[in-house]
Order: structure tokens, then sequence, then C-alpha cells
């Protein structure tokens, strides 16, 4: 008597197994696409809202204005907990104020004008930071994601003790074995600094959100705010009590003073319109990888301090350097430029290496068409579906269902996959398909 399992039940469980590594494999990709595309979030948004005012710089007077407005549009109903205004950068040259209700652009003068419609680009960056799960659930998947990408990237270098000394070999003319094999090594050499940050930086952003959230819930009441005080600055005691609009105007006048050569990118509101509200001022310094140090701020504009992310713990400077690390934000036009090309060579990484497992299982007499084509879905479907969410953000505007679309026809195209179709004929046809609805988004964001 034997306890082995039937050899139809190996089989199936080996499919269920190599399925899931494709289901992980397609998420990765996905995770690679959009980050190498959000890149260029801050572009996108013009592309995608082309009418709204843009300058230069705005004066303090300005933005007391608008804010003043917006808080007087809100008291319509519930009073806004945080207002932000992004203030006009080089990469994106617009003000913008927003509430817990709404995004307003504003005039150079302070005047409110044309609400803001960056529907897609917002879920483009979702789709990078959460797969359009719930916030915490979504944000750990993918930095789990980011531990699998760190993890690849080393296993790799160990598993192939030639990879360095064979970083100029490449049989680009063999398109099966070798030849993909070899894309797929040089790419991973080359591409190996740009994709241990980033997948470093992503499994930090992503996990750090779970060991807040538990920490919060350990040892703070669930005051996830609490556990991030001591890295990104605390915020004043609240008293909801009403109180006039704060005086931002004050506050970006001692900044122009005081800190002339920073870059102001963000004033927030922290409770405005109450005797707790308090004023904090974003700004960006050169040469520096943070985001930004934040410099507080009462609500008459009287400056209390600055949080430390610039000169502080060296761990609060690494935490606060994470963002822009991951998203190439840091250095201009040729960082992006430089990312977007690491980026691609990625996404094709993460697409090569299946076909390159597939190819060695055919070879070993598994030929299994119908993964194949699943995974020729995920490669070329996904974009596909990715364009096609462009295209109706300009035919439905910008309240179409984007992660509606984009996952809908990403599984319609894998449920095709499975039908009898040769896995040849099935590229073809999902590579003209991409073609087409590229080229339909192109000429729509165009015109």
């Amino acid at each position: 008597m034997t306890t082995a399992p039937d050899a139809s039940i190996v089989k199936r469980a080996l499919s269920a197994h190599a399925a899931m590594g494709l289901v992980a494999g397609a998420l990765l990709y996905i995770v690679s696409l959009t980050g190498t595309i959000a890149v260029f979030y801050a572009e996108l948004q013009r592309v995608e809202q082309d009418k709204a005012p843009e300058m230069t710089a705005i004066a303090p007077g300005a933005v007391q204005r608008a804010v003043e407005a917006a808080l007087n549009a809100e008291r319509g109903g519930s009073t806004t907990t945080h207002l932000y205004v992004h203030m006009p950068v080089e990469e994106l040259p617009r003000t913008t104020v927003t509430t817990d209700t709404r995004a307003t652009h504003v005039e150079s003068d302070g005047r409110l004008a044309n609400a803001e419609e960056i529907g897609w680009s917002d879920f483009l960056v979702e789709l990078h930071y959460t797969l359009n799960l719930p916030a915490l659930v979504g944000i750990s998947v993918v930095g789990v994601l980011g531990v699998m990408m760190l993890a690849l990237s080393l296993t790799g270098v160990i598993a192939h003790p030639r990879i360095f000394r064979d970083a100029f070999l490449l049989r680009a003319r063999n398109q099966t074995g070798p030849g993909l094999a070899d894309w797929h090594n040089r790419m991973s050499v080359w591409s190996l600094p740009f994709t241990v940050a980033v997948a470093l930086t992503g499994a930090v952003i992503g996990l750090g959100s779970i060991t807040a959230y538990a920490i919060a819930l350990l040892d703070y009441g669930g005051d996830i705010e609490a556990v991030y005080q001591p890295l990104f600055g605390e915020e004043g005691k609240p008293d909801k009590r009403h109180a006039p609009a704060p005086n931002v105007a004050a506050a970006l006048e001692y900044m122009a003073r005081r800190y002339p050569k920073v870059t102001i990118t963000y004033v927030t509101l922290h409770d405005p319109l109450t005797r707790g509200q308090e004023i904090q001022v974003s700004a960006l310094h050169a040469r520096r990888l943070i985001f930004g140090e934040t410099y507080r701020f009462d609500a008459e504009g009287r400056f209390l301090g600055v949080a430390g992310l610039a000169d502080g713990e060296l761990g609060q400077q690494a935490a606060a350097s994470n963002y822009q690390l991951h998203f190439g934000s840091f250095g201009g036009l040729p960082v992006k430029l430089a990312y977007v090309l690491f980026g691609m060579a990625l996404t094709a990484i993460c697409a090569t290496g299946t076909y390159i497992w597939l190819g060695k299982r055919r070879r070993r007499g598994h030929d299994e068409p119908r993964l194949l084509k699943a995974w020729d879905a995920v490669v070329w479907g996904s974009p596909m579906a990715l364009a096609l969410t462009l295209v109706a953000r300009f035919v439905i505007g910008n309240g179409a269902p984007f992660a509606a679309v984009f996952w809908i026809g990403t599984l319609l195209v894998l449920t095709i996959a499975f039908a009898p179709i040769a896995p040849s004929r099935f590229r073809r046809v999902l590579q003209f398909a991409l073609v087409v609805s590229c080229v339909g988004a192109g000429g729509l964001a165009l015109a």
C-alpha cells in the first residue's frame, strides 16, 4: 500500500502552484509597468487637464485669498479637517487648493478657478500603490511584492556566478531559449542598482504602513498620526472652538525672508477655522533626497520650529528620502528619463522571466499553451487595458470608472486566453490590439 497521491492530483497541484506563481508575477509586472509611467505623474496631470491656470510663482497675499475662498466654500457643509495648497513648482506650475471634499485650481491673483480633474493620473498612482485594493491591504500587498522583487534580484545574481563576467554577451537573434535569457540577464545586470533601490524603498513604504498600524493599535489607541510624529513632526493640540482663517500670508512671507533658497511645495492647514489650527509649510532643499522639510507656524503666522527632516536623526532623514528615491523626482528631467528607461527594463525583466520559465518547462516535455497564453494576456493585455482607461478618460470624462475598466478588461483578456486559440495567433491579436488602443489614447490626448 502506498500513500503517494494519484498522478492526476499531482499534476493539478503543480498546475495550481504554477498559476499562483503567475498571479504573483502578474501583479509584479503591473506594479512595475504603472510605476514606470507614474514617474511622469506631474506631467500627466498637465496633459489630462490642459485648461488650468498656470504660473511660475504666486504671491503670499494671493495664497491667503485662495485659502479664505476655499474655506468659505466649505462652510456650506461640514468644516474640512485639513486644507492643502499645492504651490507652483517647475514640473507642475499650478496652484491648487484641496479640502476634504473638493480640489480647485487657483488663478495667479488668488481667485478660485476650475475644479481639478486628474482622475486618470490619480488612478494610475493608486494602481501602483495599492492595486486598487483597500488602502492598508493594497499597500501591504505592494510592499510584499517589493520584498519579492528585492529577493529575486539578489538571488538572481547569486544563481548566475558569471552574470557580471558575461555582462556584454548577448545572443540577440535567438528568440527562444538562450537569446531571451541573455536579454533577461543583461537587463538585470545593468539595472541592478535601480532595481534594488526601487524594490527596497517600495518595500519600506508598503510594509512600513503595516508596522505603523500595528504600533498604533498596541501603543497609541489606534492613533496613526501619533506613530508618525517622531518621523515627520507633530501637530498642535486640537481645540474645536471657532476661530478666523489663519494668516497663511505671514507664514509665507517669513519663509521668503528667512529661507529664500528653499522651494515651497505645499502649505497645509490642520483643523482650519478652529483655535487649534496650525500652518505647516513643506519645502524642498537643493541637492537633498528628502521630500521636503516641514516648517510649523501658529494661526497668526508666527514661526514655531521645524520637523527636522533635513538635519534630524539619520533614521528620520532616511525615512523622508524614500519617496523621492522611489519615484525619481529628485533630479529633474534627466533623472526622470533614466528612471523611465530602467523602469522599462525592469518591466521587461518581469515579463521575460516567466517566458524563460515556461520555455524551460516546454523543453522538458511540459507544454502548457494555456499558461503561455495567460502570461501573454498579462504582458500585452494589461497595458492594453491601461490604455483603454485613458480612452475612457477622454470619452467619458473625469468620473469614468477607471479601476473597473482596467480590471474587467484584464480579466476578460485572461478569460479569452483559455479559449481554443493557437498561442502565436493569440499573441499577434493582443499585440495589434495594444497598438490600436495606444494610438487611440494618444490621439485623444493630443486632440
